[in-house]
């Protein structure tokens, strides 16, 4: 049939506009325009837009946005959802400037077929007119435990019109209940020894002797299980849930199950253990199939041999499982752990997350994890008594990332061959051999080279070692860790030599080394370079020592010790988010953190708590904080409300517990300043008085604590919280304020930033505190002295006060202990004192905060304050030393936030992008905006561009979604 339409001159003029929008997409717009050229434009704009009419009368619905990236549960398709109301997320793909949802449609079906006849059986929400697009809560029937259910999402313009339906998505529901394990037991290979359940754990090695003597505990035999299984009917889907602890590693007919390392999620194990659902339907075949289960022991039992940081023991390593089958006829069949499960010791001898792993390929039976074995000889599984509670892992899981093989391979001066990977990273060995006898093979990775080239591990936790005992068939071999890691760069080879090399002892000989980089496979969502490669280097130190700490909690490092120490889970929590989508890492976080809180209130400085330390290592208000500040911050990165929700009144408790600690409101104790830059050797704070970052850490607390109360709608709360916060705020400045010199405390860096950030300083003081923090860093030759806890902070005060020349300087040194420093003496991750000391950790996350700076200061991306998710955007680089340019872009809730800015010739060029449903305050250095263009055009005629404030350095322009390209003239 005919098509009609028509395009009104006015319709073509608002086309044109939005065309001239698009420099990137229309090169030839670039530049001022003549008369003349406008004209053309003008004429292929109409035709344009008539083109464009064409196309969308045809295609019906509105093709110039979709939705699409859709999320449940933050996952893009989760697979044990446990919320009874699990929460959707969609990102927007929209051609136009200036996209605003008004209102949206959610299907959520239990049939593919279903959702694609448009029956929402389960929910159909109906046209909701608004714009929220984050984490909608679900609103439809209850849902049943173990079930797969189909969504979709359509969405309306301001226009009204609406997008087609977006591409299906699904989640899967977990075991919500304990009757839907179907009495599935926990099972184990060995009886646990009950004197040598050590919970929690010790770390005081001279209480473990009075306790254990000479005995070595925690030496259980790694046990593997089989369970054969046959389907009935043909499966039209089949799930496996499994918990097994430490860790565990699974097959299905010989093949692994998916791509995780180890599982499960790290927890406090008496209260909480973690399943792991996998959908195996692929792996499966017609008639007999084997399910295949080998464990580890990582913190659930902490062998004393070699090194172990602490010794911590649940009893001997267990499982728990069920596979579900769901026939094609609709049907239902299920097997679970029991005593019918077959249990043998593994071919893994050793295994400990502290200390390494052995493995004896002679010993391994070939086919155990394959249909037709004989396992006759294998014991049946001993029931256990173990009962923690059962949740679903939902944060991102380890991963194997990267292969990084090795630059340099040498003999040191003891005779060993040495395998140098150029990278400092987290990871486990991979060694391919050939060998013609049963013959061991010892691997030593470690951080540093001693002066004679052997394996440095004396700050990394000593002896760490892989061994690989050899099938010795003369065929080739390859073998890898499966239960632990360590972070290293070398690899130090005893009992084996690289192929052709001279061999008269007849020793195995080596094909390959590499070293697999193991980490969280949370999403990278951040990127950044500038002009400056000392910056962009510095990005890679700190990038290195996040990925290596990405574990299944932020550790402090990936070797000697391997916890979660919350004081850099929340300081270095605001870098990590512009590089790494952390949302449901975080999230687990909080999770850990509840489990670890003590009846009277307090958290300790570790989370999952497996050990009790002393003095300040245990109870510390600069650690214990992350309980306040992480919830609130996945409410402002990413839209999460439930973490305030579910934890505000043991939030509340923390904050009493502080309260009872201290003394007139000033908490005096704990660990300070950690590592700050002193005339002794780093640890205890050295230039701060105890209880200034404490008390400031406190204050800021209640201030999150009273903003929480009128979001959750406690109006009695905010107000009591509000007086507290003035009544410390009082105290604080009466104890640590020299009004007379204008300076905190000793006039330290820490001392006087930290009081700026967190909003202490008396307004008519704030220039001469500042002015105090600048003079003490230019006085030092632009050297810094903070430390852990206060360099955050150093870096805000500058960047808040537009000093980012200063954090310029600053950094930019290689002569004096900084990131320059560690450089210099050969990091390639970041170390964990400023000064790169080999006696401390040479892979260490906890000083990383300069990351923060180079995206929110030097590229200029953050948000509003009272913005949430990212919702109103800021875009203000701050352009300093010889930087010239500067791009970065960091993927949000919404969408993709970009920035790339830079100087040519005399003008200053200033490109963003901002994602559908968002909206942007852009800073741009002019104060005359009739100078001002975008994509060519006068400010005044640019679409979706509205000045918004001109202050003595900056126009400010507020834009809508879309790509823009703002030029600003440099010279009067």
């Amino acid at each position: 049939m005919p098509i009609s339409f028509r395009l009104t001159k006015a319709s073509s003029s608002i086309l044109l506009k939005q065309d001239l929008a698009y420099p990137s997409r229309n090169n030839y717009l670039k530049g001022p325009k003549t008369t003349s050229q406008m004209k053309k434009l003008y004429s292929l704009g109409w035709l344009l837009g008539l083109i464009a009419g064409f196309l969308t009368a045809c295609s019906g619905p509105s093709t110039t946005f979709s939705a699409d990236a859709l999320r449940c549960e933050q996952d893009p398709a989760p697979l044990g959802v446990e919320n009874p109301q699990p929460r959707f997320s969609w990102q927007i793909c929209a051609q136009s400037r200036g996209f605003i949802q008004s209102a949206y449609r959610i299907l959520v079906a239990d049939s593919r077929e279903s959702l694609d006849q448009e029956r929402g059986n389960c929910w159909d929400s109906g046209k909701i007119r608004t714009d929220e697009q984050v984490l909608v809560a679900y609103q439809g029937k209850p849902l049943q435990s173990g079930r797969r259910y189909w969504w979709k999402v359509r969405v309306w313009n301001a226009q009204g019109e609406a997008s087609e339906w977006s591409q299906p998505a699904t989640f899967d529901m977990g075991l919500l209940s304990e009757s839907d394990w179907n009495g599935a037991q926990w099972i184990a290979l060995e009886e646990d020894i009950p004197d040598e359940i050590i919970v929690p754990g010790m770390a005081d090695y001279k209480k473990i002797g009075e306790r254990f003597g000479d005995h070595k505990t925690g030496l259980y035999t790694l046990p593997q299980f089989r369970k054969t299984f046959t389907p009935e009917k043909p499966v039209r889907r089949a799930m496996a849930y499994v918990c097994g602890l430490g860790q565990f590693e699974m097959t299905v007919n010989g093949t692994k199950t998916g791509d995780h390392f180890l599982d499960p999620a790290w927890t406090r194990y008496d209260r909480t253990a973690l399943y792991v659902p996998f959908e195996i339907t692929d792996q499966l075949r017609a008639g007999e199939n084997v399910l295949g289960i080998r464990l580890g022991n990582g913190f659930f039992n902490v062998p004393r041999d070699r090194y172990f940081k602490l010794l911590t023991s649940y009893g001997a390593p267990k499982l728990i499982a069920k596979i579900a089958l769901e026939y094609e006829d609709g049907s239902q069949e299920c097997f679970v752990s029991d005593t019918t499960w077959k249990a043998a010791p593994s071919a893994i001898t050793f295994s400990s997350i502290y200390s390494g792993e052995d493995y004896d390929a002679s010993t391994e039976e070939s086919g155990w994890e394959t249909p037709g074995f004989d396992d006759r000889n294998w014991k049946a599984a001993l029931p256990t008594s173990f009962t923690p509670q059962l949740r679903a892992q939902s944060s991102t899981p380890l991963k194997i990332t990267d292969r990084i093989p090795a630059v340099r391979i040498f003999r040191n001066r003891a005779g060993n061959w040495v395998y140098d990977l150029g990278q400092n990273a987290s990871g486990i060995v991979r060694i391919s051999l050939t060998a013609h006898d049963r013959q061991s093979v010892k691997l030593i990775p470690a951080e540093l080279l001693n002066d004679d080239e052997t394996a440095n591990q004396k700050a990394s936790g000593d002896p760490f070692y892989y061994t690989y005992t050899s099938r010795g068939d003369g065929h080739p071999e390859t073998w890898q860790p499966r239960f632990t890691y360590y972070g290293f760069r070398y690899v130090e080879v005893i009992g084996a030599i690289p192929a052709g090399e001279p061999n008269p002892r007849n020793l195995p000989e080596i094909t390959e080394i590499v070293g697999l980089h193991t980490r969280n496979s949370v999403e990278e969502t951040g990127t950044f370079t500038c002009s400056n490669p000392l910056f962009n280097r510095i990005h890679d130190l700190i990038d290195w020592s996040i990925r290596s700490n990405l574990s299944h909690v932020l550790t402090d490092c990936p070797h000697r010790e391997k916890l979660g120490w919350l004081e850099v889970a929340y300081l270095m929590g605001p870098s990590i988010q512009f590089r790494y989508d952390i949302a449901r890492v975080y999230a687990k976080k909080v999770e850990d953190m509840q489990t670890a809180q003590y009846e009277n209130g307090m958290i300790p400085t570790t989370a999952p708590q497996y050990v009790i330390f002393w003095g300040g290592f245990l109870d510390t208000p600069e650690w214990g904080s992350a309980y306040i500040s992480i919830p609130w911050d996945l409410y402002r990165w990413y839209g999460d409300l439930r973490p305030l929700e579910e934890n505000y009144d043991n939030m509340a408790r923390y904050i009493a517990y502080l309260g009872s600690q201290a003394e007139n409101h000033i908490i005096s104790y704990g660990l300070g300043d950690w590592f700050d830059i002193g005339p002794g050797f780093p640890g205890y704070s050295q230039l701060i008085t105890n209880g200034v970052t404490a008390t400031a850490t406190y204050y800021r607390n209640v201030k999150i604590m009273e903003q929480t109360a009128r979001l959750l709608n406690k109006p009695t709360d905010a107000e009591r919280y509000a007086a507290l916060a003035d009544t410390i705020r009082q105290a604080y400045n009466d104890r640590f304020f020299n009004p007379d010199n204008g300076y905190y405390d000793r006039n330290s860096q820490t001392a006087n930033a930290i009081s700026l950030v967190m909003g202490l300083v008396p307004s008519e003081h704030v220039a001469a505190v500042r002015q105090h923090l600048i003079d003490d860093i230019r006085g030092r030759g632009n050297a810094l002295t903070a430390g852990d806890i206060g360099y955050r902070y150093v870096l805000r005060a500058l960047e808040e006060g537009n000093a980012s020349d200063v954090i310029y300087d600053m950094n930019s040194r290689y002569d004096v202990p900084g990131y320059g420093y560690q450089l210099a003496h050969g990091a390639t991750c970041l170390t964990e004192s400023w000064q790169a000391y080999r006696e401390v950790s040479n892979n260490h996350c906890m000083l990383g905060h300069l990351m923060e700076w180079l995206y929110s200061g030097l590229v200029g991306i953050s948000q509003s304050p009272t913005s949430v998710a990212y919702k109103e955007v800021v875009i203000k680089p701050q352009v300093v030393g010889d930087i010239y340019q500067a791009r970065g872009s960091f993927r949000s809730p919404y969408g993709l936030i970009r920035s790339e800015w830079h100087q040519s010739g005399d003008k200053f060029i200033q490109e963003a992008e901002i994602p559908a449903g968002c909206s942007a305050l852009v800073y741009l250095p002019a104060t005359d905006p009739a100078r001002i263009t975008e994509s060519g055009l006068p400010l005044s005629e640019a679409v979706q561009v509205s000045l918004q404030e001109q202050t003595p350095a900056y126009t400010v322009v507020r834009i809508g979604s879309g790509q823009y390209r703002f030029e600003v003239p440099l010279t009067e």
